[in-house]
C-alpha cells in the first residue's frame, strides 16, 4: 500500500485549478494501475481538520477532533496495490505524482500481530 503524506498546509495553498489538475493526474495514474491489474483500491482523504481520533479505555470513549497539532503532516490518501514484492511496490510508488510534492510511504498489508 502507498500512503501519501502531505504537509498540512499544502492543499490549502493550491488554487482550485492546481488541485484539480493534480487530482486528475492521480486519477490517470490509478487508471493505469487498474489496466495493469495492480490497483485494488484508492481514495483521497479529507484533511485531518475534519477527522476525529477515538480512544477507548475501559468503558470510557474519548473523541479528539482534528486538526491534530502534534503532527505537521497528514495522510492525504492511499493506493492499495497488488505487487509481487517490495521492490515492485517501491518502483510503482516512485512513479506516483505525489512523490514530487509529498512523501509516499510504502507499507505491506499484514495482520496487527505481525512484527
Amino acid at each position: 500500500m502507498g500512503l501519501t503524506i502531505e504537509a498540512r498546509e499544502d492543499r490549502e495553498s493550491r488554487s482550485e485549478d492546481e488541485g484539480r489538475a493534480l487530482y486528475d493526474e492521480m486519477v490517470r495514474f490509478g487508471e493505469d494501475l487498474t489496466a495493469r491489474g495492480k490497483l485494488l483500491a484508492s481514495r483521497s482523504l479529507r484533511p485531518d481538520k475534519y477527522g476525529v481520533r477515538i480512544h477507548q479505555r475501559g468503558t470510557r470513549l474519548t473523541l479528539l477532533d482534528g486538526p491534530f497539532p502534534e503532527s505537521k503532516e497528514m495522510v492525504g490518501g492511499f493506493f492499495l496495490i497488488d505487487c509481487a514484492d517490495r521492490e515492485e511496490a517501491i518502483a510503482i510508488a516512485g512513479q506516483f505524482l505525489a512523490a514530487r510534492f509529498a512523501t509516499v510511504e510504502v507499507r505491506e498489508c499484514a495482520p496487527c500481530y505481525v512484527g
